[in-house]
Formats: C-alpha cells, structure tokens, sequence
C-alpha cells in the first residue's frame, strides 16, 4: 500500500486506458462514478486472462481448467473477506450486485422473520433497489414500513428513528452513503440503536466501499451489500455478506446447481454456506476480476483514497457555489463523493446535454431515488460524482461548461 499524501494522480489515470479517449472531439472528463466507475488494466486483463487461459465451469469439474478456475473464483471470496473484514469466507455471498444482494434478503429473511403487522425500516434517502424489495416484502406479508425523513440538508432525523424502534421492527435497512445526496450516514449510531431492539440491519455500501475503509466485525452490521461495478470492477458480479447465524436461518434464494446437496424427488438437502446462496453458474470472470479491483484498492490505499476524493469534493463544492443561481442538493456535513446541483431557470437535463457535447460526462435527473427528489420539489439534478482519478483540472472543466451551458439555457 502507497504511504499517505503519495497518490500520484497522472500514474493512476495511466491505469485507466478509457481516460485517454476523447468525446466529442474533447477530452473525456468522467463524472459519472456513482453510476459506474472505470476500469484499470489489471480489471481488464483479469477478464481477458480467464477467457484466454482458464474457461471453464466452477465447483463442478475435476479436471484441470476448472480446478483453477475454481481456485480464483474463490481467491475473490477470500479476498472480499479481507477487505470488509467478515468473520468467516463462507459468510460472503456472490451475486450479481447490490440490487440482488439486497432482494435476496428481503426474499428469504422476509420469508422466514416476517409476518401480518411486522415493520420494516428504511430511510428517506434510498435508492430505488433498497425501497421496491421491502415494499414488495410488506405487501406479500401484510407488513408495515416505515421512513425515516431526513432534514433540507439532507440528514436523517435519528429522533424519529429511535421512536419507530419496537418489538415489531423487525429489519432495518439503510445506505451507508446516498447516491443521490452523497451524505453519509450515522450507520454505527443506527446499527447500535437497532441492536438495543432486537433488530438487524442491513448496509446498502454501493456508494461507500470504494470510498470508505469498511470493517463488518466492527461496525457489527447483520447484512452488508455493494456491487463490483462502482468499485472499479466488472459488471455483474456483487457481495452480499451476512453474519453466519442470519444466513443459517434463512432459507435458500433459488433453488439449481451449486446450491444443493443431495436432491430426490421426494426432498432436496441444501448446501452449505455460502453456496446455499449461489445457485446455478455465477459470472465467473467477472468473480475473478473482482480480485483484481479489490488488490488496486489495495495497493493504493482505501485511506489515501478517501483523503484524496474528500479534498477533491471540498475543491468542487467551492468552485461550483461561485455559479449564480447554482443551489447543491445535499449539505449534510459528511459526505462523500458526489455533488448534487441544480441552476435557476435551466432543467438538469439540458446541463447534462449540453456538458456532454464539451466531453463531460454527469448523470441527469432522479438518480432511481424519486422519493429525494420529491421531497426536494426538483425534477432530479446535476449529479457529478468523483473517483480517485479524477482531478482539479477536470473540475475546473465542469465549472466552466455548467457557466457555458447556463449563459446558453437561461
């Protein structure tokens, strides 16, 4: 791991072949890493390698090809342990990203914990993957949920989630950061008053593993979930961790391959974990490319990155506030990576339009979290969300093109 202040930016750019193509005839400014980061060689070599040198099925085969494949797709799991420091390998699930980490829990936790009159507990500030599960779950079941508001500024008001604590609660589940607001959230505070109820929770981290040193044991979080895509992985392949004795109780997600131990037609005997969870062939490149995402992180320091990315944000709010009539939507006082913004008199739309044609890349309207959007009387916003190779340059760009495209709109 590089030493603290010893990120060298320019090298790290070097790393991501697609930074050095242009948009429009313009150099690509990619602002868009709350929807999907980029990806460094070593990701994209990592895929290329498994189809090249090692194609084959995992945890079925004895010959050679799968064995190997086999023994890196489970590196990753290892690997993945380590890097969020769970107790054991075989508490962390593979799926194929955050949105199925988190139906997967409320399918078979709701399944088994969940009856007529429960409530389920989710915040203001959700994406959509952490919102339609539990409303689908309380539907089915007869349960209900509950929202904890959050303030203009974006910050949940924990004196309303302690008085929706009781002997119902039966989960609660919450983002760790908001993709839409880039707060980040009081997740130990929430995580310890539930534990006083009896409650687990879960911890929506898509937005927070790339950004923020995250250790399961000591935040005593129940369920953690994060996709391999927003943490400069591939597509297609996330986590799902869980504390051994909830994935014991729960029942499986789907039944097939892999997740089986005996089958008769008269009764099936489930798998042990993790492969309880993990039924039929997972994406096995993209399972071992993760390993790779994972050892970048790594080798650069998941505490350099968060120190770079915060000054880098800090850069961005105070250039982006000299814009008239520019309001950022989101202002708790700890965030992480993501600014929110909307300019009088212009839809956000016509900005993002507009940035594109300078090569900026940003993402437009409610970011799947229409709730915040509500709540804010907006029809979405400006969304500009950093990565660790972003640079002060590269904000300076966007400042100039929102400047350009409002003496355009307005």
């Amino acid at each position: 791991m590089l030493e603290l202040d010893t990120l060298d930016i320019k090298t790290i750019r070097e790393d991501f072949p697609i930074l050095k193509r242009e948009v429009n005839g313009k150099p690509l400014v990619y602002l868009d890493n709350g929807a999907t980061t980029q990806k460094p060689k070593a990701v994209i070599d990592a895929i290329l390698n498994y189809y090249t040198d090692m194609n084959s099925n995992v945890h079925r085969g004895v010959h050679y090809l799968s064995q190997i494949s086999t023994d890196a797709f489970e590196v990753t799991r290892r690997k993945v342990q380590e890097f969020i420091n769970a107790k054991h390998d075989y508490e962390i699930i593979i799926t194929k990203g955050t949105t199925e980490s988190i139906n997967l829990v409320a399918s078979c936790y709701g399944q088994k914990f969940i009856s007529e009159g429960d409530e389920v507990i989710i915040s203001a500030m959700e994406h959509h993957s952490n919102i339609v599960p539990w409303q689908m779950l309380c539907e089915a079941k007869g349960a209900t949920l509950k929202v904890i508001p959050m303030s203009e500024a974006g910050e949940l008001d924990m004196d309303v989630y302690k008085s929706y604590l009781n002997h119902r609660t039966k989960i609660v589940s919450v983002n760790y950061v908001s993709n839409a607001l880039g707060t980040i959230n009081p997740v130990r505070e929430i995580i310890r008053l539930a534990h006083e109820n009896n409650t687990p929770v879960l911890l929506d981290a898509a937005q927070a593993v790339q950004h923020i040193k995250i250790d399961v044991q000591e935040l005593d979080v129940d369920f953690l979930v994060f996709s391999g895509h927003k943490m400069y992985g591939p597509t297609g392949v996330g986590v799902l961790y869980g504390k051994e004795e909830w994935l014991n109780k729960m029942p499986p997600y789907q039944g097939g391959g892999d997740m089986i131990k005996d089958v008769t037609f008269e009764k099936t005997t489930y798998n042990e974990l993790p492969f309880k969870f993990e039924a039929g062939t997972p994406n096995i490149e993209a399972g071992i490319a993760l390993n790779a995402a994972i050892d970048y992180i790594n080798e650069l320091g998941i505490d350099n990155i968060k120190k770079y990315e915060d000054d880098l944000l800090a850069y961005a709010t105070e250039r982006l506030l000299e814009i008239d009539g520019l309001r950022i939507i989101g202002t708790a006082k700890e965030k992480s990576s993501v600014i929110s913004f909307v300019v009088d008199g212009t839809h956000p739309y016509d900005i993002g339009v507009l940035l594109d044609k300078l090569g900026i890349a940003v993402r437009t309207g409610h970011h799947c979290a229409q709730p915040v959007m509500e709540q804010f009387h907006i029809p979405g916003t400006v969304r500009a969300s950093l990565a660790v190779y972003n640079t002060k340059d590269e904000v300076d760009a966007l400042v100039a093109g929102v400047k350009r495209a409002v003496a355009m709109l307005v």
